[in-house]
């Protein structure tokens, strides 16, 4: 290229000396990418120590924590122990009660829809058991039952055995009923057998909340 003006220079280096000055420009370019990439390199392996190190701590944090807490729990294993022998009690007594009907105010309950010159002379109960299931009715259309009550009655007028038995439909778990003999006592008086089919909503359910408790 010509430059009007310009100083005038010649270069007077022989071809040799520009070619090693190049290959010195290129062997310090290249020395300082080496150099770039040990830097990068060594962060890397660094920031990864660090992290390991970190999550070892917070391991090793965790590790003690967890042995601090079972040396805990081992104070109270007695407690525990307790604590299952009671759950263990409230099972079962929720299973033993699970049929129980509390015959005591079902009587009374019968006793009040009666008329009252009629007496209760004789009951005879037979019940569900939380092991033994109740034997069904094998007759179509009759209700599911979990017992059975029989009462003996004796009325001093003929009795109204349907009118009764209609009363008792109120009582709580009652199914059906059924009259039975009707005879005339020497006294003049009347004796009837009346059965009763109660269903479970009869049952007490006693301790059925004693588990939220």
């Amino acid at each position: 290229m010509l430059i009007l003006g310009g100083e005038p220079r010649v270069d007077l280096l022989p071809p040799e000396v520009r070619s090693r000055k190049k290959t010195a420009e290129r062997r310090r370019l290249l020395l300082g990418a080496c150099i770039g990439a040990v830097v990068l390199v060594a962060g890397g392996v660094a920031a990864a120590s660090w992290q390991a190190t970190q999550s070892q701590t917070k391991l090793t944090a965790a590790q003690d924590r967890t042995t601090e807490l079972l040396l805990d729990q081992s104070q109270y294993s007695e407690v525990n122990q307790v604590q299952a022998a009671v759950d263990t009690t409230i099972a079962a007594r929720q299973f033993g009660a699970s049929t129980e009907v509390d015959w005591k105010a079902y009587l009374t309950a019968v006793r009040e829809v009666l008329p009252s010159d009629v007496s209760i002379d004789t009951v005879t109960v037979d019940s569900a058991s939380p092991l033994i299931g109740f034997d069904q009715a094998t007759a179509p259309l009759q209700s599911a039952r979990v017992a059975t009550l029989t009462l003996g009655l004796t009325s001093p007028t003929l009795p109204e055995v349907p009118l009764w038995l209609e009363a008792m439909e109120g009582l709580p778990g009652f199914a059906d009923g059924n009259p039975g003999s009707i005879a005339l006592a020497a006294t003049g008086a009347y004796t009837v057998d009346v059965t009763l089919h109660i269903n479970d909503g009869a049952f007490s359910n006693r301790f059925a909340d004693a588990e939220g408790k």
